[in-house]
């Protein structure tokens, strides 16, 4: 059986066949079914999901609420009075986002894309609130709306909107993905929307993740990687004249350049996030025991992973970054394994997400890249970034869930047309094949 190359649609699907009695014994016996019944299976509510996945994802929410109060506490005591305020926030977004990524787990994910637009239009307006000035304003940005006590970030929402509305699109458009016009310009014109709205907040990490999304999504989907290369190319390019002529962006990256000669003022936050690392040695000074916390600006926030090289030393950062790739590793084993192409993109974009805003919040935190607000996945403080994260996990939970045959209307008898196979989720067996062939 032959398929078209890469991550693209299957050609040769058999049609007009149906999943028999023995597809439904071998089922109920465990074994996995044919290719051409593999299309018609969905979730099983109860079934197991991906264990380690979930511990992975679980540890991490759990590590975070420690590591915010450690971050916190003084802070909290001088602002509030209370070295706990911030710890019982955290805990009730903690135990929040824990019942979020159980109740989507438990969904089968293909009921998600009835939400596909819906998520879409709804993120639109709310970057379009904050971009008119309705949204709440902390750091001279207009990055986060107000509904009462809560405050809702729309750039973390767009994230995974987008990564819904990718996987949606590109599994509908498998056989025609390598068209200029259908399968890569629409793609192109969202994202750059959205895009558009994060960098008049202004949130430009944000939009260069959205954009990194969507280049790793439509290479997934089999696009042609000559319009993906001239596109990157051509989007540095406006994205290094959007740095060099914006008065603050670019008095920030010459700051990050010349660190030392910037530590009192620009580059004070980065100077003191590596010193940060640098005071932990190998094994830290141990949990609460951290001296930064009282020269590191938001500590619980954006460079939580400093206090952790502080508190943890070199060895907990080891443990962290190794933490992260078995969460995104999994994460693609789960996509390969998907029963279809939109559980394929569904679980490639959202182990994307949680890699890139981990590496990026990482590499800001040690002054490898200029300082951007991006969060460190399930640990940093906020409830916007973790609910968000936990439902994403849960989604990939659900993905890795195993499959059961949907029965026949018709009965066992009953013959029904089959679409194109999903391809995704076989792309290693398949460049296998077709490399001894």
């Amino acid at each position: 059986m032959s398929w078209s190359g890469g991550f693209g649609a299957r050609g040769d699907a058999p049609r007009n066949r149906h999943i028999g009695p023995s597809e439904q014994e071998k089922a109920e016996r465990g074994a996995a079914p044919s290719p051409e019944a593999f299309w018609r299976m969905r979730s099983s509510p109860s079934g197991p999901v991906d264990a380690l996945l979930a511990a992975v994802v679980t540890a991490l929410i759990g590590f975070g609420v420690v590591m915010v109060y450690s971050a916190s506490a003084i802070e909290a005591t001088v602002r509030y009075k209370d070295p706990q305020f911030f710890l019982k926030r955290q805990a009730v977004y903690a135990v929040l986002a824990i019942a979020a990524m159980w109740i989507t787990s438990r969904i089968d994910y293909r009921r998600i894309k009835a939400l596909t637009y819906p998520v879409l239009i709804t993120v639109t307006g709310m970057l379009v609130a904050c971009v008119a000035g309705l949204g709440h304003k902390a750091g001279n940005a207009y990055r986060w709306i107000a509904l009462g006590p809560v405050h809702v970030q729309p750039a973390e929402v767009a994230k995974l909107g987008i990564v819904l509305w990718l996987a949606y699109s590109l599994s509908k458009k498998a056989d025609r993905i390598k068209s200029f016009s259908v399968g890569f310009l629409p793609h192109l014109i969202v994202v750059g929307l959205l895009m558009l709205l994060c960098l008049k907040q202004p949130d430009f990490g944000s939009a260069v993740v959205l954009l990194f999304l969507t280049f790793t999504l439509l290479f997934v989907a089999g696009a042609r990687v000559p319009y993906i290369a001239a596109f990157s190319m051509l989007l540095a390019l406006a994205g290094a004249a959007l740095v060099r002529f914006s008065g603050y962006r670019y008095a920030r990256y010459l700051a990050w350049i010349d660190m030392d000669s910037n530590r009192a003022d620009l580059a004070y936050q980065p100077f003191q996030s590596v010193m940060s690392f640098g005071s932990g040695g190998v094994f830290g000074l141990g949990l609460g025991r951290g001296l930064q916390v009282l020269y590191l600006p938001e500590a619980h926030t954006d460079f939580v992973s400093a206090i952790v090289g502080e508190e943890l030393g070199f060895v907990g950062v080891v443990c962290l970054c190794a933490t992260y790739l078995v969460l995104v590793s999994r994460g693609v084993k789960v996509a390969l394994e998907a029963a279809d192409d939109y559980g394929s993109f569904l679980a490639f974009g959202i182990a994307t997400l949680f890699g890139v805003q981990a590496m990026t919040n990482l590499a800001v935190a040690m002054a490898i890249l200029p300082t951007k607000g991006l969060t460190l996945p399930f640990i940093s403080y906020g409830g916007s970034s973790l609910l968000v994260n936990a439902a994403a996990a849960g989604i990939l939970l659900s993905i890795s869930r195993s499959r059961t045959p949907v029965p026949e209307k018709g009965g066992a008898g009953g013959a029904s047309p089959v679409p194109n196979a999903p391809s995704a989720s076989a792309v290693v067996a398949t460049a296998a094949e077709e490399g001894r062939a």
